[in-house]
């Protein structure tokens, strides 16, 4: 198996508690929550690196001029600074590597998905002060900077390549085949951020049955977010059976199950099938 590896079950309790309680505050801190996405998945990521990584953000914000002017002025100064000198950007290649989805690896690897270098972008630029948000387009995250009317959009994981006119227009088109919608311009609140990375996680691991521990510790962060998905327990019932936590794998879907039966009694008995077969395996 290769790694990164999950940390120790201690370590993983602590970890998903700091998450639950950044993810339900008043403000929830999208780089604070994506490093521990980073140490959910990274044993080797302690403390000390978690602070690193915050001290690498903090290192870039410092090197952008002092407010260099309208939402076209900041996308430059980023693409220069990040793009050109740092050398952020992606390839096909990193859709392969789960380190790309990992806050602290694409700071350290300077390569990543477009969702994780989005958020490097959003992260320098929000500390030196500039109107920044990500954009959640379906299929391709970018940055925008400035309001509606003004709005420039810039994709990181092109080196921070300024869109123009139609740019947005091509990429929507391209995962979709549909067009595009002002309402996909909206920034996309840290939550929403965190959220897609960590389905992104859980693709990632649905192609790699072997890597059962990377879904189960995406699925089991999704849950603790304020809002997901239902069957979200469902799936996190058929992976403890897959890892051979049966019982409480059955006990999940049993009570999921229950969820279910006021609108689909089949389906429900359907689950509690699947968790006496569960309790079965025991035998």
């Amino acid at each position: 198996m290769r790694p990164p590896y999950p940390p120790p079950p201690e370590r993983s309790a602590e970890l998903r508690r700091r998450f639950a309680d950044e993810a339900r505050s008043e403000r929830p801190d999208l780089s604070s929550l994506c490093l521990l996405v980073g140490a959910a998945a990274d044993g080797a990521l302690d403390e000390t690196g978690m602070d690193a990584a915050q001290m690498e953000l903090d290192r870039l914000a410092g090197r952008l001029p002092f407010r260099p002017g309208g939402p076209q002025s900041w996308a430059t100064a980023l693409q220069h600074l990040l793009g050109a000198a740092e050398g952020f950007r992606g390839s096909p290649a990193d859709y392969r590597r789960l380190e790309s989805s990992l806050l602290h690896e694409v700071l350290r690897r300077r390569r990543g998905l477009p969702i994780l270098l989005s958020v490097v972008w959003v992260e320098v630029a929000r500390r030196a002060g500039a109107p920044v948000y990500g954009v959640a387009l379906p299929g391709h995250f970018v940055v925008g900077f400035g309001p509606e009317e003004q709005q420039v959009l810039v994709d990181p994981f092109d080196g921070g390549r300024v869109l123009g006119g139609g740019d947005a227009e091509v990429l929507v088109a391209g995962a979709t085949g549909a067009p595009l919608d002002r309402s996909m311009l909206v920034p996309a609140t840290p939550l929403v951020v965190v959220s897609r990375i960590l389905n992104n996680v859980r693709a990632w691991a649905a192609a790699r049955p072997e890597r059962s521990d990377v879904a189960l510790w995406a699925v089991e962060l999704s849950l603790l977010l304020p809002s997901h998905p239902a069957r979200l327990r469902y799936e996190r019932a058929h992976l403890l059976v897959q890892r051979g936590d049966y019982l409480r794998g059955a006990a999940e879907l049993e009570a999921y199950a229950e969820v279910v039966a006021p609108v689909d009694e089949a389906a429900a008995e359907r689950m509690r099938g699947q968790a006496r077969v569960a309790r079965a395996m025991l035998n």
